[in-house]
């Protein structure tokens, strides 16, 4: 493969109805995520979809020309419809990587494949987050401080319904006293999945040089790792199992 093809699925609902919003980002959350992917090494292609877009953007053949997907949600989890929201399942499954946002833990997609209410405790009071990485020899990580801040987000706070991380990657701080495990990683059959919280959609986290670079290294990990067939249900034995005359 030439370079990676990310799609970077936006929810694009407070940018339309919110004039807050629309000042920090007037081109859509998803849009400095996608120029930030569009300048980096080995990215072959970015396209930038929506709720609003026939089948949210999110066609078989979009589907089907995606190794990578980030995905945004807020206030409109429920108006993505079912059926995408499976279809997006089973494409990790079958090896495409996910890298959900921030609110983006409510999603369909995430919730499916993670089996649990991926619910948290939160609050908006624009306070400092430290984020700590906790393994800094994980790719993700790479090229990053041991911690780096952000001077004013929503808090996310602990206890958070998630399965247990395979990979633990970063744990943030607030300035309220709260943590949370703000970078996590799991396998999903041939697929992988990564949550990363920063995101508030009225604060310009993602200008944030660092938090598009934790972005771009967790598209990087997630990318397909080439598995195309295996094997399940009933099969022959390789070796003989009983005495042979």
């Amino acid at each position: 493969m030439s370079g990676l093809r990310i799609t970077v699925w936006n929810e694009g609902v407070h940018e339309r109805t919110s004039e807050e919003v629309r000042a920090v980002y007037p081109d859509g959350m998803g849009a400095p995520i996608a120029r930030y992917l569009e300048e980096q090494e080995g990215i072959a292609g970015v396209r930038v979809c929506e709720l609003e877009q026939p089948e949210h953007g999110l066609t078989d053949e979009v589907l089907a020309q995606t190794d990578v997907m980030t995905w945004w949600g807020h206030m409109a989890h429920h108006l993505v419809e079912d059926e995408i929201a499976e279809k997006v399942r089973q494409r990790v499954l079958d090896g495409m990587g996910l890298i959900v946002l921030h609110s983006g833990h409510f999603s369909k997609p995430f919730t499916r494949l993670m089996g649990t209410s991926c619910n948290l405790r939160w609050r908006e009071d624009a306070a400092k987050e430290r984020l700590w990485a906790v393994d800094p020899s994980h790719p993700i990580a790479d090229g990053l401080p041991e911690y780096f801040e952000l001077p004013k987000t929503e808090m996310y706070g602990e206890h958070f319904d998630i399965p247990q991380p395979d990979q633990q990657v970063f744990v943030s701080w607030f300035a309220g006293g709260e943590v949370f495990r703000s970078g996590c990683c799991w396998h999903r059959s041939r697929g992988k999945v990564f949550y990363f919280r920063p995101g508030h959609e009225t604060f310009p986290i993602y200008y944030n040089e660092l938090v598009l670079k934790v972005i771009y290294n967790a598209v990087r990990w997630a990318a397909p790792a080439g598995v195309t067939e295996i094997t399940r249900g009933n099969t022959p034995a390789l070796e003989p199992t009983t005495a042979q005359d």
